[in-house]
């Protein structure tokens, strides 16, 4: 039996206790707030997306971050683990839309029930209110923790699990960083992902809460595309968000360099139809309403609200009626509508990303076991790893995955 320490009580530092008590070691789960689960209970707005239901191989297609590093940690405990863990505990589950998994109840609070009912069942000691500041470690063997308030806690091994810098006011502030550069490790860049995106142009203030569905979005970094996609966005007081943002600014935020690269956004607002078909569909709108207004005859194109904004970046006379409009303006208007660009400034800060793209160095960790490569006795799990994934269940199921092989590699 081993003293274990785990230092972050989120969602890889449940699983990491839980399976190392579940072989017999004797757990100690260290939280800086004032209960468990803080991050857990605001994911999926409140509804917690605890994986995706989709095949294995999907699972590492949607992990942008080095998803050869997360083989060993996915065989050994996948979506089907999580979901038969939480079944099994009392936590039921239905599997929604883009095979996004969630508890029957749409409460995140019952997936952390389940896991503090076998943290108590299991006798794990859980300490609540307390930061940690350092890893003790001698003749690089971990030692146990030394706390903010001096109280030092004795270990055979310490599990780091603090999650990242996303959404801090949950207590992700990046102490995990901190407490792995202390014990000699590198952290690769860090970034906001999954975040909104800042656009330069003020039409998007004016188009508020505006949501369009089935459009395509292509992203360019000095003019290399780097993401395409179909699916929903929403303009907002300073951007784009939305599921096809969201997953889009991920891509971004490994190479965009603010001030230097020069973002764009490209929409398509008609993606089933090819420039000629559409055009088609222009010449038989203007056919029908030739006698009108051409502020007048293309409400059937978009929403009441984007009319006004097409008009003006249209560059045609909102006045002129639609016979007087000459093919080169037509044609111009088409490209518009399939090729909208708009300019983007930065992704916004941790404060509004899901998660923290970059993080404690992969090649100093052991794959098979999550343990330091530079530390006996040192692992490292979750978010505070440079792992990332898309929306839909992912990133959760990195931290299960993680935190399950990490718990269970220390006997």
């Amino acid at each position: 039996m081993k003293k274990v320490i785990v230092v972050g009580g989120g969602a890889a530092g449940m699983m990491a206790a839980i399976t190392s008590a579940q072989i017999g070691n004797q757990v100690t789960l260290i939280e800086k707030n004032e209960k468990l689960g803080k991050k857990l209970f605001i994911t999926g707005k409140g509804r917690c997306n605890v994986t995706n239901a989709c095949e294995i191989e999907n699972l590492f297609k949607n992990i942008i971050s080095n998803p050869k590093f997360m083989y060993s940690a996915l065989y050994g405990f996948d979506n089907r683990s999580i979901m038969d863990f939480l079944e099994n505990n009392g936590c039921h589950l239905k599997v929604e839309r883009g095979e996004r998994v969630f508890p029957v109840s749409d409460h995140s609070f019952d997936v952390i029930q389940a896991f503090q009912n076998i943290i108590r069942s299991l006798k794990i000691v859980v300490v609540l209110n307390t930061i940690v500041n350092e890893v003790i470690i001698e003749n690089n063997l971990v030692k146990g923790v030394l706390c903010k308030n001096n109280e030092k806690i004795e270990g055979d091994a310490v599990i780091i699990t603090t999650g990242g810098k996303s959404y801090p006011l949950t207590g992700s502030t990046g102490d995990g960083y901190q407490l792995a550069r202390m014990a000699g490790h590198s952290i690769t860049r860090l970034s906001p992902a999954l975040v909104p995106m800042q656009i330069q142009e003020d039409f998007c203030i004016r188009l508020q809460g505006l949501s369009l569905k089935n459009v395509n979005a292509t992203i360019t970094i000095n003019e290399k595309e780097i993401y395409s996609d179909f699916g929903e966005m929403l303009f907002t007081h300073y951007g784009v968000s939305g599921p096809l943002i969201l997953s889009g600014s991920s891509y971004f935020a490994k190479s965009f360099r603010p001030g230097i690269d020069k973002g764009c956004l490209i929409l398509d607002l008609k993606p089933a139809l090819t420039m000629e078909q559409l055009d088609k569909r222009v010449l038989r709108d203007f056919e029908e309403n030739k006698n009108k207004q051409f502020k007048n005859a293309i409400s059937g194109l978009f929403p009441t609200k984007m009319i006004p904004i097409m008009l003006e970046l249209s560059q045609i006379d909102p006045e002129k009626k639609v016979n007087e409009i000459s093919k080169e303006e037509r044609l111009s208007f088409v490209s518009l509508i399939k090729n909208w660009k708009m300019t983007i400034i930065r992704l916004r800060d941790f404060n509004e990303a899901i998660i923290t793209q970059g993080g404690v160095n992969i090649k100093e960790i052991n794959p098979k076991t999550m343990e330091s490569k530079l530390v006996k006795g040192l692992y490292f799990a979750g978010e505070v790893l440079d792992v990332d994934a898309l929306t839909g269940g992912f990133n959760l199921q990195i931290a299960w995955s993680t935190g399950y092989l990490a718990g269970g590699s220390i006997e």
